[in-house]
């Protein structure tokens, strides 16, 4: 049994999961906030939450857990003192992990949750994450994981990490729920739409910091181009595939869950990375524009910008995407936690895969990228 922690910000922890369960042999628990998804196979264990500053007991004043020193003397990211939420969500588990006895634990994404799991003697693997992860709080989780799962290639690696870290790491590639999926019929790209090229902006549902003034503007600004919002102030699409392969140019966050879909898509895209923290958007922003695969921006552009920004992106095309998401990261993944839950199971540089070699479309038929 494989146990996976799932946290509940957003939607790209839970897409993770999601896929590489489907590929893993050994069964798979999820253990999170969230609601059980449709299409989960394995057992679900629902999880309270511990964000709620209302969870905290009287003796600490209350509702403030300001003076509850939740990170532990700056050792740890979220535990208060006496908060009744956190309490029952280490319990649940803490319970869970003693009756199931599971051979290996994934945490993706929480230190807390990582160091329970090896206090009880449990193997962790931990997914990796961009960004600046030098705290002491990140420092404990990927020192005392067995392995670290980084959904980027090899080829863009993270810059600062110690040789500790990126000598247990597997390199999977960016992979999202949509890979190798078939794009529908061409016919659909202009069923219903009005004359003009096709702009998909994707928010997501992690938060975002575009108003719906800074869409006004840019959509005046092109109008050449239709927009069609999804998340923040636009709508939800729970399979935004369509539109992704409708889109002529996708303005995009720099989630790693976002760009990964966008990848899949092989659809140019404009990256406006978001504050997150630890710099994480950032991060990813930086090593999409180190490997020309997409235009990115540190900030939202002003309206003048829009109509050369779109322009840019469609020159630089989406066949890049291939050294970013290869298409079978998921499969990697699971075949890592099927190696370590194995009985005997931990880190075999000579299972590593051999550096892959994948076709890359171009306008004139040529050239491959060779990534691992």
């Amino acid at each position: 049994m494989i146990g996976y922690y799932v946290h509940h910000q957003g939607k790209g922890h839970l897409h993770r999961a999601q896929c590489i369960a489907r590929h893993t042999r050994i069964p798979v628990t999820a253990l999170s906030s969230l609601p059980r998804p449709a299409g989960w196979n394995g057992d679900w264990i629902r999880l309270p939450l511990d964000t709620a500053a209302a969870d905290a007991d009287p003796v600490v004043g209350g509702t403030d857990t300001a003076g509850a020193d939740p990170t532990a003397h700056g050792r740890l990211h979220w535990v208060p003192r006496h908060h009744a939420g956190l309490r029952s969500r280490t319990a649940a588990v803490a319970a869970w992990i003693e009756r199931a006895a599971p051979a290996l634990f994934v945490s993706d994404v929480s230190v807390e949750v990582a160091v329970l799991a090896r206090l009880m003697g449990v193997p962790v693997v931990v997914s990796a994450m961009r960004g600046d992860r030098s705290d002491a709080a990140h420092r404990l989780a990927y020192d005392l994981a067995d392995a670290l799962l980084a959904p980027w290639p090899e080829a863009l690696p993270e810059p600062g990490w110690p040789q500790e870290w990126r000598a247990k790491t597997e390199h999977t590639g960016a992979f999202s729920r949509h890979d190798r999926r078939p794009r529908p019929d061409a016919g659909s790209r202009t069923e219903g739409s009005v004359a003009g090229r096709e702009v998909l902006l994707m928010l997501g549902a992690g938060g975002a910091e575009v108003t719906a003034a800074d869409l006004c503007t840019a959509a005046e600004a092109t109008p050449g181009w239709n927009w069609t919002v999804l998340g923040g102030p636009g709508g939800w699409s729970d399979d935004p595939w369509p539109l992704l392969c409708r889109a002529d140019v996708v303005v995009t966050h720099a989630g790693q869950n976002a760009v990964a879909e966008c990848a899949a898509a092989r659809v140019p895209a404009v990256v406006v990375p978001q504050s997150r923290p630890h710099g994480e958007q950032h991060a990813t922003a930086r090593a999409l524009a180190a490997g020309g695969l997409a235009t990115v921006r540190e900030h939202w552009p002003e309206p003048r910008d829009w109509p050369g920004l779109l322009d840019e992106a469609v020159r630089v095309g989406g066949e890049r995407w291939c050294l970013w998401a290869p298409g079978d990261g998921a499969e990697r993944a699971a075949r890592l936690l099927d190696r370590l839950a194995l009985p005997g199971g931990g880190a075999d540089p000579g299972a590593r895969p051999r550096p892959r070699t994948v076709s890359l479309s171009r306008a004139d038929g040529s050239g491959t990228c060779a990534l691992r």
